[in-house]
């Protein structure tokens, strides 16, 4: 399995980022697929999850209502669309993979077998 991830950059507060994580190596219909980041100095943190097979959703609290994860089958890729950034969103995102739909053990990093390069996202006050 390899994950590609991109669409990093330097963004000014309340603007928006869209970050992409190509996915090959796999049938991903069994797989869940999340974004974590990971800011300067703290340990790396869930965003959001998806299960590929049909879509479920979950957020950390902070995220909620800013970001949306999406996945587009065709594509094999999997998408962090970021509203209203802000300061503190400022972090390396990672894409992440693993077998199987979630469970509140799905919020850990050690639960997920396959990981992309990250990217920076950085957002100026």
């Amino acid at each position: 399995v390899q994950l590609q991830a991109s669409g990093g950059g330097l963004v000014q507060a309340g603007g928006s980022l869209r970050l992409s994580c190509a996915a090959s190596g796999s049938d991903f219909s069994s797989y869940r697929m999340a974004w974590f980041r990971q800011a300067p100095g703290k340990e790396r943190e869930f965003v959001a999850s998806i299960t590929w097979s049909d879509s479920t959703t979950n957020y950390e609290d902070s995220v909620k209502g800013r970001f949306t994860i999406s996945r587009d089958k065709a594509k094999n890729t999997v998408y962090l669309q970021m509203n209203s950034l802000k300061p503190e969103d400022t972090a390396v995102y990672y894409c992440a993979g693993a077998w199987g739909k979630y469970s509140p053990l799905s919020r850990q990093s050690a639960e997920y077998a396959y990981w992309g390069q990250g990217t920076l996202v950085t957002v100026s006050s």
